[in-house]
């Protein structure tokens, strides 16, 4: 594998400790444990996970719940030293192709007011804004934005880093 090929692969339990080690890094407060990856990986097939890998290293992962017609993004993101290149599209891509397969006819996904690169991401994939959770994340009282993705509208291709 050349020092840039990213490879996507289907998510296992051996992947936990590099999710868990990468989380605090990129969601802070909102960090997943490694006792709520397993619980999340628990959740197959109805839940579904992705890593990117590039030289062996988890550079990214993402992941999505498929429950009927309306599937819900769980996680998107990229490790710090892989972002700008891409990857995040690539995730997207991923996340909206896995709802498709779920026969979803909508994607659904909460983000934080202040993660600015993830809104302009979901915008540019076609997610519109339906509603505001007021003081949704704690600590720090944050809001969360509602957005949706109409899978039967949706265009492939986005652009995105981090989010949750």
């Amino acid at each position: 594998m050349s020092g840039d090929e990213v490879v996507l692969r289907e998510m296992t339990w051996r992947d936990i400790p590099a999710l868990a080690a990468l989380e605090p890094t990129l969601f802070a407060a909102d960090a997943w444990s490694e006792q709520t990856w397993w619980a999340e990986l628990a959740g197959r097939p109805r839940r579904c996970y992705v890593v990117a890998e590039q030289d062996g290293i988890v550079v990214g992962y993402a992941g999505v719940d498929r429950g009927g017609e309306v599937a819900d993004v769980m996680t998107i993101a990229v490790a710090p030293a892989a972002q700008g290149r891409g990857l995040g599209s690539l995730l997207m891509d991923w996340l909206i192709a896995a709802a498709r397969r779920g026969r979803a006819e909508h994607l659904m996904l909460e983000v934080r007011a202040d993660n600015v690169v993830a809104q302009r991401l979901y915008s540019s994939a076609g997610f519109e804004m339906l509603t505001v959770r007021r003081r949704y994340y704690q600590p720090g009282d944050v809001d969360a934005h509602i957005m949706r993705l109409h899978l039967t509208d949706a265009t492939e291709g986005a652009a995105h880093e981090v989010t949750r």
